[in-house]
């Protein structure tokens, strides 16, 4: 459910960006992939994880797991939009779908994953 809400944010972003105002795919893709890695950070870390990281450590874990997918994210939209002329609504199902593993793995043992307390 939480992934859900956070693929609703960012696929709603993209359709308004492309179909509203005129955007890329690719400029819409990433500003709605950035909109739903906020979404999805504050409910993983609280309902799907349960995890008692410190902000200060967990944030910048996530946004380094994020930043990764957010470069194939971008990647995999240019190749299946602007090279292979997939329709930017399927190329971007395709995108997450590719992706999705990536993003729980990576929070769920990195992230979030319970730390050791020897420093």
């Amino acid at each position: 459910m939480v992934g859900a809400l956070g693929t609703l944010a960012h696929y709603s972003l993209l359709l308004a960006l492309v179909e509203v105002a005129g955007a890329e795919p690719v400029v819409g893709s990433v500003a709605g992939f950035v909109l739903g890695a906020l979404v999805n950070y504050a409910m993983n870390r609280r309902l799907v994880f349960r995890s008692e990281r410190a902000h200060v450590e967990a944030l910048p874990r996530f946004f380094a797991v994020a930043g990764i997918g957010l470069l194939w994210n971008a990647l995999l939209m240019y190749a299946l939009t602007d090279l292979l002329a997939m329709h930017y609504l399927l190329a971007q199902v395709v995108t997450t779908g590719l992706l999705l593993g990536w993003h729980y793995v990576g929070n769920a043992l990195w992230t979030f994953g319970a730390h050791s307390s020897q420093r």
